[in-house]
């Protein structure tokens, strides 16, 4: 008898915790529960202001990207200004991973959300700009759709092989990333493309080399919008010593 109920209890035990649900040690991915929760709350857009979207994927460069950002983002500081909204804009909801290493939770999904008018569009260099991303047909077709409604359109250093081969930069002129200038002209052999020169601007199109100068040419467009004064507030701000004559750049409609 006591055979049989060592073994019934022992059933019973071995039993009940194979029918128990395992609890799981693994800790979850970061972010993987509320990304989504977090990609429902889009900034605060204000009205009145310029709406500036920025195109990042994986492998987007930090310099291209927040150079430009900081400029545009202190455009809010300035007094009695159409001051801007900036923004990020992906093709996925999921984090983007710069080529430092930096983890940014895009703003937009321009694939799936309903984005804001975007009155200045701006393509920082990404790692992959001179091949793969280069094949992203959504990507190009994002490009090329934005621009005909923006004011501006501006890259910044690889960049410029996107908005070349989007199409948009036909019968334009434009630069790139001075190490690259040779591949850009061996791929896009029937534009015009300068070297030597910190930025370009060609109608609606403003194209820099890159890196630290991305300041430069951000600073430029603020110019162009706001008037010298404000520009140099923004400059001061940052701490850049800011003269526009004193840069080697190229504006076609003053050529």
């Amino acid at each position: 008898m006591r055979i049989s109920l060592f073994i019934l209890t022992t059933t019973i035990i071995l039993g009940s915790c194979q029918s128990a649900p395992k609890e799981s040690t693994e800790m979850p991915v970061e972010g993987e529960s509320t990304l989504k929760q977090q990609r429902l709350i889009h900034p605060n857009l204000k009205q009145g202001r310029y709406n500036v979207a920025f195109l990042i994927m994986d492998g987007v460069y930090n310099t291209e990207l927040t150079a430009p950002f900081d400029i545009f983002q202190h455009t809010i500081f300035r007094d009695s200004i159409q001051a801007m909204n900036v923004f990020t804009v992906a093709n996925k909801a999921d984090y983007v991973r710069t080529f430092e290493g930096i983890h940014i939770v895009p703003d937009f999904n321009y694939l799936e959300d309903s984005l804001p008018t975007i009155d200045i569009l701006v393509v920082p260099s990404a790692e992959h700009h001179l091949d793969s991303d280069l094949n992203d047909q959504k990507m190009l077709a994002f490009v090329r759709e934005t621009s005909k409604k923006a004011m501006y359109v501006m890259s910044h250093c690889d960049g410029a092989f996107v908005l070349a081969k989007s199409g948009i930069l036909k019968g334009r002129a434009s630069t790139t990333f001075p190490a690259d200038i040779a591949a850009y002209r061996q791929m896009f052999p029937n534009l015009t493309i300068h070297e030597d020169v910190l930025f370009v601007h060609d109608g609606k199109f403003i194209t820099s080399a890159g890196g630290a100068k991305s300041f430069e040419a951000s600073l430029y467009l603020c110019e162009l919008l706001y008037g010298k004064k404000v520009a140099d507030q923004l400059a001061k701000g940052l701490v850049i010593d800011w003269n526009l004559n004193g840069l080697k750049y190229l504006n076609v409609a003053e050529e």
